[in-house]
């Protein structure tokens, strides 16, 4: 499981120009699933996302977590984080796992992440949508999880 996490002072999604999900404060998070991704990369994802301390204390330092600042999370599917550009100029995406394997594995991650405590929203699996976002700082992180 790939993960591109950003830290955001907004972000939305909106499919045919409908807004379906939007936080403030908080992390928009792409997923990319693998074939080889099961539960176990779902959670650790989750504690990933809800304990990664990427949001500045009083001193200004990057010191507390999604939850200390009140903040939401925004889980995007995105298969595309695993295409394969080595040959050729057009991604393969073979490297990633089919929507029977992914849709499943994206909802576990959205559900754990929300058991946390954390007011979590989504994007729609397979729907074409428009991601809107403002990232904070820039911060941009890549988190992989083992299964890939």
């Amino acid at each position: 499981m790939r993960v591109v996490v950003q830290r955001v002072s907004r972000a939305s999604v909106e499919i045919s120009g409908e807004p379906i999900a939007a936080i403030d404060e908080g992390l928009l998070a792409l997923i990319g699933v693998a074939p080889s991704d099961g539960p176990s990369e779902a959670e650790a994802a989750a504690d990933k996302l809800v304990g990664l301390r990427i949001f500045a204390d009083d001193e200004g330092k990057m010191n507390l977590s999604v939850g200390e600042v009140g903040g939401s999370v925004l889980l995007v599917s995105q298969f595309t984080l695993l295409g394969e550009t080595t040959k050729g100029r057009r991604p393969s995406f073979t490297g990633a796992a089919q929507p029977e394997l992914a849709e499943p594995l994206i909802e576990s991650l959205a559900a754990a992440v929300s058991e946390r405590g954390i007011p979590t929203f989504t994007g729609q699996f397979g729907a074409h949508m428009v991601v809107s976002l403002v990232n904070d700082g820039p911060v941009t992180l890549v988190l992989e999880f083992p299964g890939r």
